[in-house]
């Protein structure tokens, strides 16, 4: 049987209460488990190795607030939901914002190059600025591919996927001069009140951290640090080390499309 992979996406205005259900058990199932010191942090509810479980009340409430303009994205194999993500647009000095505010994979369909479809298919002709805040290297990779301009080859893992916009490649200098106002003006709540981190926008922090932000989530880093142990062993990662409870941050200037429109 010939495997059928299958992307929509939608406006936020148009995502239905079943959607949002399917998206809710995906996240739950699929995000990650709560870190050692999650419960210590944040509650008993945060019980280390325990799913990340995330309502689809909640879920529209903090991805899709009302006023407004947020898209969704999924991707289908063989009619099952195997990856989403959620996007925001909003406006600074003049430019359209288009910020990542959610991306799932399911563990089972993950290095098959998804990641990068689901946020390829959000791309506008009219989006100035990119952004993502993600403690999962791999996520960073597919935003680089899918944002970034400059085209290499590399070997993520046991997979070989052709890396559209290099992570070496990304403009440090453009995250540290626009990056905390670009979040001000965010109306997604998690993004405005995240603390920047790093010797990016601090000389004298010597923690490692060079573009991360603070955003509290005290999800495990397990996995993410294998990936981010053969990032850096593989390619020019520009990002810093990963501390509990801290994203690393990407903003991206718009990758204009040549030709025509498809």
């Amino acid at each position: 049987m010939e495997t059928q992979v299958v992307f929509e996406k939608c406006d936020g205005s148009r995502v239905t209460e079943g959607m949002l259900q399917e998206a809710s058990q995906l996240f739950s199932e699929h995000y990650g488990v709560w870190s050692e010191h999650a419960a210590q942090m944040l509650g008993k509810f945060a019980k280390a190795g325990s799913h990340v479980r995330l309502g689809q009340e909640r879920l529209r409430a903090d991805y899709l607030p009302d006023d407004t303009t947020c898209s969704y994205g999924k991707v289908t194999v063989n009619g099952r939901l195997v990856g989403n993500v959620f996007a925001c647009r909003w406006v600074y000095d003049g430019k359209t914002v288009c910020w990542i505010t959610q991306l799932v994979v399911h563990e089972d369909y993950r290095e098959r190059g998804l990641a990068t479809g689901l946020l390829n298919q959000l791309r506008r002709d009219d989006d100035d600025i990119y952004g993502i805040m993600s403690s999962h290297p791999a996520a960073c990779l597919a935003a680089a591919k899918a944002f970034g301009s400059k085209r290499v080859s590399m070997s993520l893992l046991d997979s070989t996927l052709n890396i559209t916009g290099s992570i070496g490649t990304v403009r440090l200098d453009y995250i540290k001069e626009h990056a905390e106002e670009i979040m001000k003006a965010s109306p997604i709540r998690y993004v405005k009140d995240a603390q920047l981190r790093g010797s990016l926008f601090d000389p004298e922090d010597a923690s490692g951290l060079v573009s991360c932000v603070d955003t509290g989530f005290w999800v495990d880093h397990t996995e993410p640090l294998k990936v981010l142990a053969w990032a850096r062993g593989t390619v020019e990662w520009p990002l810093g080390e990963l501390h509990d409870g801290h994203e690393f941050l990407l903003v991206f200037e718009a990758r204009r499309r040549t030709g025509s429109r498809s």
